[in-house]
């Protein structure tokens, strides 16, 4: 059986944050190690769409644990369809500084399973695009392309312009996954939660992690 290694998470100020959270509460209850990384723009993101201030840098797995339960209890998150949530949430979780470049995510001589940007803004993507690497996120998406692992970027924003949709194909061309935050409805969602769920549920296949979180095409019910 391959050894599992850690997956990187970034988190960065598209909208979009529930996306981020159904993520790693996915990851941690399937038992994966995460390198959590979180931007300025994202934890004021969070705070407009979940009145919530996403838990800072250091802070371990049962910090993220208590997090994320704090919002999938909330009435929001009930309104939308997340009802009582038991998953044992199992990993473990790291969580470097935005300008941490001692951090693993930084060298390309520490194994992961992959990376996912959720959501990704387009300022991200362009950074990424680019080549750039003014802080870890930037530096951890260049590592995963030149190493040539799985990097997966879940951009939230509509319409896009042609310098979005450029670097949309410049890191495709580059080796990466653009995943954007477009929920179907073949599976017949009944709720947010479920359109969530799915897009959740397709990252986790570029990752080759199991789930359950929605009924694939032409999936017996």
């Amino acid at each position: 059986m391959t050894q599992q290694r850690d997956i990187v998470v970034a988190m960065t100020g598209a909208s979009g944050t529930m996306y981020a959270l159904r993520l790693v509460q996915t990851l941690l209850a399937a038992n994966r190690s995460l390198h959590l990384i979180v931007s300025d723009a994202a934890r004021q993101v969070a705070v407009q769409e979940h009145d919530t201030d996403l838990p800072r840098t250091g802070a371990d797995a049962d910090g993220w644990a208590s997090a994320v339960r704090a919002v999938m209890a909330s009435e929001r998150a009930r309104e939308w369809g997340f009802g009582e949530n038991s998953l044992e949430l199992k990993g473990s979780v790291q969580t470097p500084g935005l300008k941490d470049f001692s951090s693993g995510a930084a060298s390309g001589s520490y194994l992961t399973d992959g990376m996912v940007i959720c959501p990704c803004s387009l300022g991200t993507l362009a950074a990424v695009s680019s080549g750039q690497s003014s802080n870890l996120i930037h530096r951890a998406a260049d590592v995963h392309l030149k190493e040539r692992r799985k990097l997966i970027l879940v951009p939230r924003e509509t319409p896009l312009g042609l310098i979005a949709l450029e670097n949309m194909t410049r890191v495709t061309q580059a080796g990466a996954v653009v995943l954007p935050a477009m929920p179907g409805f073949y599976h017949q969602p009944r709720s947010i939660a479920d359109l969530v769920d799915f897009v959740t549920g397709r990252i986790c296949d570029q990752l080759s992690v199991p789930h359950t979180l929605f009924q694939r095409w032409s999936e017996p019910e």
